[in-house]
């Protein structure tokens, strides 16, 4: 990876920045779980003050910026991460109007179901946080998603009460 010392860990050599732009020191792994230099980190208020303030740029790096400051996040595959699917709690309909997604900074939000998509490795992933970020789903969540998908005509889709959501596959 560009700007990365090999194990993983983003160099701390000025000159392998990419675009100057220094590294956080922060490591992001597929399970969604942040890591600073070896060590996890558990501190919900602080992963979520880092969360707050990330945006993708341009290339696709996650970039932190907070109080006029900027750095880079390595990233093993997606920032966000899809811990569970439920239906709303008012909700007695089958199949169900919308599902609620809760994701690993715990925040939740309505599932954006025409963002679905699944890759060649069977992997799921949908767009979060109004569309700005792609986030993976874990075991749970796709499990708990997978009870409300349907075969159709051509591949899989969600069935909600407004009609099958087709999944993509890449």
């Amino acid at each position: 990876m560009n700007g990365s010392n090999g194990r993983g860990e983003p160099s701390t050599n000025a000159h392998e920045w990419p675009d100057d732009l220094p590294p956080c020191l922060i490591y992001v792994d597929k399970e969604g779980r942040m890591w600073h230099q070896g060590a996890e980190m558990i501190h919900k208020g602080i992963n979520r003050l880092l969360t707050d303030h990330v945006e993708l740029d341009p290339k696709g790096r996650y970039v932190i910026r907070f109080k006029g400051q900027e750095c880079f996040v390595e990233v093993e595959d997606t920032l966000f991460v899809i811990n569970r699917v439920q239906t709303p709690d008012d909700a007695s309909e089958s199949p169900p109007e919308r599902l609620v997604i809760t994701l690993n900074d715990g925040t939740t939000e309505d599932l954006d179901p025409t963002t679905l998509r699944q890759n060649k490795d069977h992997v799921m992933y949908a767009t979060v946080k109004s569309g700005r970020f792609p986030a993976r789903f874990l075991r749970t969540g796709y499990y708990q998603l997978a009870e409300h998908v349907i075969e159709t005509e051509d591949g899989f889709g969600v069935n909600l009460a407004s009609g099958v959501h087709r999944i993509a596959m890449e």
